[in-house]
């Protein structure tokens, strides 16, 4: 074992314990090493159930080149569904990346998150710029009538239902015009 793999395990150990009282510290030392090792195990806490060192593997890999590798796991994380009641601290952190080709996921996190991630994700959806085509339209269309058939019918359906509905017609609309 060399000492750079002893200095990353020990960092790593800092970094996730739960004692630690600035894990970020520990984190930005991790970035810093930066190699595909560390990398990868940071990756890699986003598959666990553990939300809070899934957040901070996110802050850390933030400070990393390769955002879009961490957008794409952290939106697989976000829309798992056994992390569909714990994910809105990791849904705050989708206003670091550049969002613009995955409309379609920050729908489906409006539709299904829970309060505090499906308004975040409406957020991101009236304030980020998207590549809108054809075929998202009819993807969200999909996740639409899936929504429809399966959502509980209570007043907060009503109100998402009213929300979704705009958002399809201002799709259709921009779809149109182009």
């Amino acid at each position: 074992m060399t000492d750079n793999h002893v200095d990353v395990d020990s960092l790593f150990g800092r970094f996730l314990a739960k004692e630690t009282e600035n894990p970020l510290y520990f984190g930005e030392k991790l970035a810093k090493v930066g190699t595909d090792e560390v990398r990868t195990r940071l990756l890699n806490l986003l598959d666990l159930e553990d939300m809070d060192d899934a957040f901070l593997a996110v802050k850390a890999l933030l400070l990393m080149p390769n955002k879009e590798e961490t957008l794409e796991r952290l939106l697989s994380t976000i829309l798992r569904p056994a992390n569909r009641g714990k994910n809105g601290g990791l849904v705050s952190l989708l206003e670091e990346f550049d969002l613009g080709e995955h409309f379609v996921d920050i729908f489906r996190i409006f539709l299904f998150g829970t309060f505090k991630a499906s308004t975040l994700a409406k957020g991101y959806l009236d304030y980020m710029e998207f590549e809108i085509t054809p075929r998202t339209l009819k993807k969200v269309e999909k996740h639409w009538n899936h929504f429809l058939n399966n959502a509980s019918n209570d007043d907060s359906f009503e109100l998402k239902k009213m929300e979704g509905e705009e958002i399809i017609q201002e799709l259709k609309d921009l779809l149109s015009q182009g």
